[in-house]
């Protein structure tokens, strides 16, 4: 894989391995991603995940695998189920959805796959 940008941060709540993630309420701390609406900054990269408090690298930007929770076309904006899975991104009109990157090939639930890092927002 083509991982450009790994940092290392500390887990503010237990994360598993290839999941999606967002900030936590303290600096240089990540929490799982819960929702779509989350601004998603990354996929964690720590084989058998990381209990509160431990260090966790997150994939920040480039080619890395994620978790899917849900059926996704390559190509597909992706974001974050209520679990951390990526799943596609389908913001209703008028309403924001936090994404990570895109699928960069099409997977379904229980996949692990490849997403281009570039975190963001779409609107639907």
């Amino acid at each position: 894989m083509n991982q450009l940008l790994v940092k290392t941060y500390v887990a503010g709540a237990a994360v598993g391995h290839r999941m999606l993630v967002k900030f936590g309420a303290s600096d240089g701390e990540v929490i799982p991603a819960a929702a779509a609406t989350d601004a998603v900054i990354g996929v964690t990269d720590c084989p058998g995940g990381a209990a509160l408090g431990k260090r966790v690298d997150v994939v920040r930007l480039g080619l890395t695998e994620a978790v899917f929770g849900g059926t996704v076309a390559r190509g597909a904006y992706v974001t974050a189920d209520a679990n951390g899975a990526a799943v596609a991104a389908a913001p209703a009109a008028g309403t924001n959805n936090g994404v990570v990157g895109r699928a960069e090939v099409s997977a379904v639930a229980g996949d692990i796959a490849l997403v281009l890092i570039m975190p963001g927002q779409i609107q639907g």
